[in-house]
C-alpha cells in the first residue's frame, strides 16, 4: 500500500529507484520516495532498516549505486549553495568540532548561511537548556544532539532532514524540540517541509502528516498517517482460519501464540475488518515487523 504519490514537481524530497550494496549486503533495495512540501513525514523502521542510509543519500553524503535523489528540486550528488543555504541536517551521530564551543560553532558555521539568525540561535539554546561555553568534546551526548540541532535550524531552513534528533534527550528536551519545529516561521508564506527518523513513535504520532515504514531496506508501507490510522484495522482469528495472504485488503499477517494476525485495509476488505481494532503508530510498527 502506497498511496504517499504526489507529482515530482511538487515534492521537497525524491528517490527514485534508489540501490545500495555494501559488500554482499543490499542495504538499500529500489526505494522509492515523494516527499511534498509542507509535509512532516517519520520515517520508521527497524534497526538495520536501512534509514541512516537513505536520509545519507538523500542529503549526498552517500552516492547510491544506482537511482536518484534530489532535494528542492536539484540533485542530491550536486546540490548548490542555493538549496544548501535552506537545508538543515542532523545525523544520527552528533558531527561536531571536538575543540570549538557552542559560541565557537554558531560563529563559524552560521557565517555559512544568509539566514543564519544569532538572535534565533540563542532562542533555540535556551529553549533547549544547551550551554554555549564548553567545548563540544566536553559536552554530555545529550547537549551535543542538542547542539547539532540548534546549528541546523538556526537559519531558518525550508527542508530539514533529521536522524534520530531526540534518542539522547529527556522528555522536556525533547517537548522543547517538538515545539522548536513547529514555532511560526518569520515568513509564513515559505512552508517548512520535515523528514524524520526516530524509533520514539508516541512523540512522532503526535506531529506527523506522513509515514513511510522502511525494512530490509525496501518502503514496507507509507502514506498519509491520518488516512492509515482511520483506515488500518488489526483482526485476531484463530490460527486455523482460513484467510489468504492474498486476500483483499490483507497488508500483512502473522501467526503469534496461536493466533493468527491480521493486518487489513477496511477499504478493501470490507466487511472482514468489522471486527478489527484500530491501530495506533507503535501498533502498527510492531505488528508488521514481527
Amino acid at each position: 500500500m502506497n498511496r504517499f504519490e504526489p507529482e515530482a514537481s511538487a515534492c521537497a524530497v525524491v528517490a527514485e529507484a534508489v540501490s545500495l550494496r555494501y559488500r554482499s549486503d543490499t542495504v538499500l533495495d529500489c526505494v522509492d520516495l515523494q516527499v511534498p512540501e509542507g509535509a512532516v513525514v517519520g520515517l520508521v523502521g527497524r534497526n538495520g532498516a536501512g534509514k541512516s542510509t537513505l536520509l545519507r543519500c538523500l542529503v549526498g553524503l552517500t552516492v547510491p549505486d544506482s537511482g536518484r535523489c534530489a532535494l528542492l528540486g536539484a540533485p542530491s550528488v550536486d546540490l548548490p549553495d542555493s538549496v544548501r543555504g535552506r537545508l538543515g541536517y542532523v545525523a544520527q551521530t552528533p558531527d561536531l568540532f571536538g575543540w570549538l564551543n557552542g559560541e565557537g560553532h554558531l560563529e563559524r558555521l552560521g557565517a555559512l548561511y544568509p539566514r543564519y539568525s544569532r538572535r534565533r540561535a540563542c532562542e533555540l539554546a535556551h529553549l533547549l537548556d544547551l550551554p554555549l561555553g564548553p567545548r563540544a568534546d566536553r559536552l554530555s551526548v545529550g547537549d551535543q544532539q542538542k547542539l547539532s540541532v540548534v546549528l541546523a535550524m538556526a537559519h531558518d531552513p525550508d527542508l530539514l532532514v533529521l536522524d534520530e534528533p531526540v534518542s539522547s534527550l529527556d522528555p522536556l528536551a525533547r517537548r522543547s524540540f517538538m515545539r522548536a519545529l513547529f514555532e511560526r516561521r518569520e515568513d509564513a508564506d515559505r512552508p517548512r517541509t520535515i523528514l524524520i527518523s526516530s524509533h520514539l513513535l508516541t512523540d512522532l504520532e503526535r506531529v506527523v502528516t506522513h509515514v513511510v515504514f522502511l525494512r530490509s531496506g525496501r518502503v514496507q508501507l507509507a502514506g498519509e498517517w491520518d488516512e492509515l490510522a482511520e483506515h488500518l484495522r488489526l483482526l485476531v482469528l484463530p490460527a486455523d482460519a482460513a484467510v489468504s495472504t492474498h486476500a483483499a485488503g490483507v497488508l500483512h499477517r502473522r501467526e503469534s501464540a496461536g493466533d493468527l494476525r491480521l493486518v487489513l485495509d477496511a477499504r478493501l476488505a470490507g466487511a472482514a475488518a468489522a471486527g478489527g481494532r484500530p491501530l495506533n503508530l507503535d501498533d502498527l510498527f510492531e505488528e508488521i515487523n514481527q
